[in-house]
């Protein structure tokens, strides 16, 4: 057998692999991982595994290889999909500034105010708070809404909410523990008028929400935060490196362990959703990018701000942007949005997203 005939099966078995991946990428939006763990690493991999298909359609037609046509077809259900990840538009400051109509919103996982690692010169944990704090000053929202929040003990956060954010309605739920607490807060210039928490079993994580009345429009606002996947990206490098089985499986319990409860924490603030009469918004860290069952999931009867009114890379988990969006503000269907952006500030393993939106003056669904 020839050495050009192999290399030619090589290639097209490669490509085949590549465009079967990104397929299964596809189908993992609709597939419960609790169900069928597995599907989720493709859809958790979609953008780089578009990104190879790309390449291998280029390089096949640089070559003149009929086999172009596997990840021709591959990738053409991108095209479906490409703009949950990547917009064209033009790029403006913080929106909404000067406007009197529309509502700007703020959703932060400020990841307890912990600096991160690679820092030049590691902040102190309020030096972390105080430049968050800045931040939220400078764009001054509407309603913010933070996931991981952290304080010493809940006699201290209303300290903190009435002196640093005096001007707004505030609510929280936080868990306490022996090294202080920490959870889910929305503030809003608007008037709150009902609160309350959804809880989720065997679980740190939660969704806070609040009725709210902005612009002659009542809401239903719910700050989620939802089951992360518990793993350390640097741990799993250092035990491929070292070949410590022990690590990979450990890593590999956590996920699943995590993969079963976050679509049951979906589910229950879905069963919320329909005994309200409002129209909702759902913002925060919903842990799973836009090719999941989460995704798919919370944005029926929703709009994605980012998808509407974004620009560039919309990732928001700093370690492997631009391949990671996990934080959303989802919209009623009703409702318009003019601006989304993702400020690359670097106090927390997240990135905030500041959307602005227009409610409809319409109280019920």
């Amino acid at each position: 057998m020839s050495r050009s005939l192999i290399g030619g099966i090589t290639n097209r078995v490669l490509m085949l692999v590549a465009a079967a991946l990104l397929v299964l990428s596809y189908l993992s939006a609709f597939v419960n991982p609790a169900k069928a763990w597995y599907m989720m690493l493709p859809g958790l991999l979609f953008f780089p595994l578009a990104a190879l298909n790309v390449f291998l359609l280029l390089w096949a037609i640089v070559r003149r290889s009929k086999a172009f046509l596997i990840p021709l077809v591959a990738l053409l259900p991108t095209l479906l999909f490409a703009g949950r990840y990547i917009r064209t538009g033009s790029r403006d400051g913080i929106p909404g500034d000067g406007s009197d109509t529309a509502v700007k919103i703020v959703s932060y996982n400020v990841g307890r105010f912990a600096d991160i690692p690679d820092r030049k010169g590691r902040m102190s944990r309020t030096e972390c708070r105080d430049s968050i704090y800045a931040f939220l000053d400078r764009t001054d929202a509407d309603i913010i809404c933070m996931q991981e929040y952290y304080v010493g003990d809940v006699e201290d956060l209303e300290k903190e909410m009435e002196s640093r954010f005096g001007e707004y309605d505030y609510d929280y739920y936080v868990f306490t523990g022996k090294n202080g607490c920490f959870g889910n807060v929305t503030l809003s210039r608007f008037p709150i008028l009902e609160q309350g928490v959804v809880k989720f079993e065997h679980s740190a994580n939660l969704a806070l929400f609040t009725d709210i009345e902005a612009r002659g429009s009542r809401f239903r606002l719910y700050n989620c935060h939802f089951e992360s996947y518990n793993i350390s990206f640097p741990g799993i490098v250092k035990g491929l490196l070292e070949r410590n089985d022990g690590i990979l499986k450990e890593t590999g319990d956590k996920m699943r362990h995590s993969l079963s409860l976050r679509p049951r924490q979906v589910d229950k603030v879905l069963e919320h959703i329909a005994d309200c009469r409002l129209e909702t918004i759902l913002c925060g860290d919903f842990n799973d990018n836009p090719m999941s069952y989460t995704y798919q999931r919370l944005i029926r009867g929703h709009r994605d701000t980012f998808c509407e009114s974004g620009s560039g890379f919309g990732a928001t988990y700093r370690f492997l942007w631009p391949a990671l969006r996990i934080d959303y503000v989802f919209l009623p269907k009703s409702y318009s949005t003019s601006a989304h952006i993702t400020p690359k500030i670097k106090f927390s393993d997240h990135y905030p997203v500041v959307s602005m939106f227009t409610a409809e003056s319409g109280k019920d669904k």
